[in-house]
């Protein structure tokens, strides 16, 4: 959209950001079954630009698991928008912990 372009026209690098946050809280709720929040976010690039319209692709994996959390690095892929042309547009990594029903960090459980 038009709001999320910075001052020269590309994808703000913000927005970008925030879209790779809530592919890898997806990913952190449904390995850690339960609710999972960012606590640090950090390592990231901005290889490649997006332009109006073009598509987002965030693909995430866990990286490493802790006593409470999971970090998960994530990718962003640019599609063109009438094209197939791929471009990596943004990498970085999460960490998340994961929170009880009281809002306490829990423990990973087991992770198949």
């Amino acid at each position: 959209m038009p709001t999320d372009l910075n001052p020269y026209g590309g994808v703000f690098g913000g927005w970008l950001m925030a879209q790779m946050a809530l592919g890898a809280g997806a990913l952190a709720s449904r390995v850690g079954k339960g609710k999972a929040v960012v606590v640090h976010a950090t390592d990231f690039t901005f290889p490649g630009a997006m332009a109006l319209g073009d598509e987002l692709s965030v693909y995430c994996e866990v990286i490493a698991t802790g006593k409470t959390s999971l970090t998960i690095l994530t990718k962003g892929v640019g599609r063109e928008r009438n094209g197939e042309t791929e471009t990596s547009v943004s990498q970085g990594t999460f960490k998340f912990v994961l929170l009880d029903e009281a809002g306490k960090p829990r423990q990973v459980g087991a992770i198949a």
